[in-house]
């Protein structure tokens, strides 16, 4: 199993910014280690679907954007540490949502796909107020 706990969510005016983190831990990195796993960010706003933001491949070295973030939006990660990291910049009222982390499984590529990936976190609201 793996654990994913997210942080950093909260409120913040438009123009701000938020640093989201996820935590990963589990027994299934005992032997498929985090750092061989991609790592995405999902969000969902009431009455939406959940969509894509962001994923980043298991060395890091490769990322994409959802269109609606690109240029705003960092995501980043520290396989000694087993985390992944999302820097939200000029936020906007429309980026307000649930932001989850998920793991895809070991040795696979970037995902685009919520299918694409194995266990999620639980969540962490984001508002942005206008």
């Amino acid at each position: 199993q793996v654990q994913l706990v997210e942080s950093g969510g909260g409120l913040v005016q438009a123009g701000g910014s938020l640093r989201l983190s996820c935590a990963a831990s589990g027994r299934s990195f005992n032997n498929r280690p985090f750092k061989s796993r991609t790592m995405g960010w999902y969000r969902q706003a009431p009455g939406k679907e959940r969509e894509f933001v962001a994923t980043i491949n298991a060395s890091g070295g490769r990322t994409y954007y959802a269109d609606s973030v690109k240029g705003r939006f960092t995501v980043s990660r520290d396989n000694a540490k087993n985390t992944a990291s999302l820097e939200m910049n000029s936020l906007k009222p429309e980026d307000t949502a649930v932001y989850y982390c998920g793991v895809r499984p070991a040795f696979v590529g970037l995902g685009f796909e919520e299918s694409d990936y194995e266990y999620w976190g639980q969540g962490t609201q984001v508002t942005v107020s206008s």
